[in-house]
């Protein structure tokens, strides 16, 4: 027997349920939102900006991250060791395509042998056996890079006009960014054209750091390349305070050094390769495969430079500086 309260609330529970039932069966009709994953070997802190970036680049091809796709971020914080794991991460949200700087392409590639790859590097893909080619990748990646072994003796040179009578300039290099050696490479060639010894010295790890630039004084050299690394680039502003503290004029690789206040940078936009990296994703998530999409290389490069450090540092910038400068921070 059934109680008159008990009966009452059941027809309320039976009334209620188709309005529960129904919306859950519409849900799982609607396809779910493509997934696009964001891999980085550093901390995501001082890269809002590539991915804003990022972001706009796939506006513009038409997705809106929580509109009509999503986009999964994994950040290493600098722990090299943790990237297989944050890709495998993605390949169980089943992202259908993959971002990533550098260090997390290897990891992107192992874990997921079909899935999408956009690269976003500063060495040669092909040297690298991540393409066949650059206008035809001939696989699952493709993306950007702006060669940055090349642009390391534009900033030798660069050093040079600013500090003529330096006759030793150190070169810093991140041990655990295989692409800074090639580049390195190019800085001592570069050194030995113009007749300036170039002495290099290593830092893999946040700790090593004034050990370093003991080294580079140790040397007596009278200028420094950072050879760009993402390890370096997230501890800019460390990098920026030693420089000041040793008094050693500086060249980095990208704007947010000077920005800091650094002395100089010579490159390509970051922001702007990341934001060409969202439109190759928007394009590869519209159906076009990597293997169709050649590799971007940069076309214009900024130089920006820091006018109160120059000053501080006793330096007196040429007007041809002023005057090929896309950027003077005074």
């Amino acid at each position: 027997m059934i109680r008159r309260r008990e009966f009452i609330t059941l027809l309320a529970s039976a009334a209620a349920a188709p309005c529960v039932l129904w919306p859950l069966a519409a849900r799982a009709q609607q396809p779910a939102m493509p997934v696009i994953g964001f891999l980085r070997s550093t901390p995501a802190g001082p890269f809002a900006h590539i991915v804003a970036a990022f972001r706009q680049g796939l506006n513009d091809t038409g997705f809106i991250d929580g509109q009509n796709m999503a986009i999964e971020q994994r950040w290493a914080d600098n722990q090299l060791d943790r990237l297989p794991g944050l890709a495998a991460d993605l390949v169980r949200r089943q992202a259908a395509v993959i971002v990533g700087n550098g260090p997390a392409v290897g990891a992107a590639r192992s874990a997921a042998a079909s899935t999408p790859i956009v690269f976003v590097i500063g060495g040669d893909p092909v040297a690298q056996g991540l393409v066949a080619s650059l206008n035809r990748p001939g696989g699952n990646l493709t993306g950007l890079t702006w060669f940055a072994n090349k642009l390391g003796v534009k900033r030798v040179e660069m050093l040079r006009e600013l500090v003529p009578g330096s006759g030793v300039i150190a070169a810093l290099i991140d041990p655990n960014f295989p692409e800074g050696f090639t580049e390195l490479r190019e800085v001592e060639e570069a050194g030995r054209t113009i007749g300036t010894k170039i002495v290099s010295v290593r830092a893999g790890n946040e700790l090593e750091f004034d050990a370093a630039f003991k080294s580079i004084v140790q040397a007596d050299a009278g200028a420094l390349v950072v050879i760009g690394s993402p390890f370096f680039t997230s501890k800019s502003r460390t990098l920026v305070a030693l420089s000041a503290r040793h008094a050693i004029p500086t060249i980095c690789d990208i704007r947010d050094y000077v920005v800091a206040g650094g002395l100089i940078s010579y490159s390509t936009s970051f922001t702007d390769a990341y934001r060409q990296a969202g439109v190759y994703a928007g394009r590869i998530l519209k159906g076009t495969k990597p293997s169709e999409l050649p590799v971007l290389q940069p076309t214009t490069f900024e130089l920006t430079i820091n006018l109160k450090t120059a000053k501080a540092l006793g330096l007196t910038v040429p007007p041809s500086f002023h005057l090929r400068a896309d950027e003077v921070i005074e």
